[in-house]
């Protein structure tokens, strides 16, 4: 009888560090000798995050909606087709920060999958400052954060760099009032391979339905540059967005810099990352009642 192949379900809110998470799951899995394999959902029309991910690692990618409402039916599609193409001992699912994960995890335990694999759990992504600045989140959205923590066998509080230390028994109590799972504190998601053998599968009933393209509002504009543009000019534009611009990323062409740069940004904060390849010059904001033409515009008068 052939094994069955465990299963990790990575959830939380945008910009929560669930990507460097991955990564780091993907290191643990190749130091212990195994090959894991993908599966990436994402909300635009462009995959930011998969251009990172190391080419010989076996990747799905649902794209233009989300895994746990509008594009279901194609998850389990390309599960099949994963298990069809074989050759991976793990797969890891890091859905898209608008999922809702006990729905993701129906059709991981479908009938269809029941003696293919071996689900682990749910492990969520916490952005510490995000948490402290709740209150401008909508209500939904806020509901949805709550639900990732309820439901979630492992949460790492993350980017606890960002706030101050005194806040983080606050923040622990809060938490901690949602779901008594353990909790652990990380900057850039660091977890070791030992908490990751504690997680465990909590119980999904009662889960509310906090969905994507109806309880949320949830835009998404994906941009592609066709001309440099000036760096200065562009932290100004970011700065002016609104406070229910939830996420952006991608790789930016500034002036000053041969390659585009990795640009990732979540609730005011942006980082800058320097490239040593040339990047598609795609650039995706995510957010709840976007002005969709607005944004558009912007990005475009950049370029001129």
């Amino acid at each position: 009888m052939n094994k069955k192949i465990p299963v990790y379900l990575l959830s939380g809110f945008l910009g929560s560090g669930k990507t460097t998470l991955l990564k780091r799951l993907i290191q643990f899995e190749k130091e212990e000798g195994r090959t894991p394999a993908v599966l990436m959902n994402e909300a635009g029309k462009v995959s930011i995050d998969s251009e990172e991910m190391d080419k010989d690692i076996p990747l799905a990618e649902l794209l233009d909606g989300c895994i746990c409402c509008t594009i279901q039916d194609k998850l389990e599609s390309q599960l099949q087709q994963l298990l069809f193409n074989g050759g991976f001992d793990t797969l890891i699912i890091e859905t898209t920060g608008v999922a809702h994960p006990v729905e993701v995890v129906d059709s991981v335990l479908s009938p269809l999958f029941a003696d293919k694999f071996d689900f682990k759990g749910i492990i969520t992504t916490v952005d510490a400052l995000q948490w402290e600045k709740r209150d401008q989140l909508s209500i939904q959205a806020l509901q949805l954060l709550r639900e990732q923590i309820k439901f979630a066998g492992l949460i790492l509080l993350n980017k606890t760099d960002l706030i101050s230390e005194n806040r983080i028994p606050y923040i622990l109590n809060e938490i901690q009032s949602i779901s008594s799972s353990k909790i652990l504190l990380t900057q850039q998601a660091k977890i070791d391979q030992e908490t990751l053998k504690q997680l465990t599968i909590k119980d999904q009933s009662g889960a509310s339905k906090v969905r994507v393209n109806q309880e949320l509002d949830l835009s998404v504009v994906v941009y592609t540059f066709s001309n440099k543009i000036d760096r200065a000019a562009f932290e100004e534009w970011m700065r002016d967005q609104s406070s229910y611009v939830y996420r952006m990323k991608g790789f930016i062409p500034f002036k000053d810099e041969y390659y585009p740069t990795l640009v990732q940004y979540s609730y005011g904060m942006p980082l800058f990352f320097e490239q040593d390849i040339k990047m598609t010059p795609n650039f995706v904001v995510i957010g709840e009642n976007l002005d969709k033409v607005q944004i558009e515009n912007g990005l475009r008068a950049l370029e001129n």
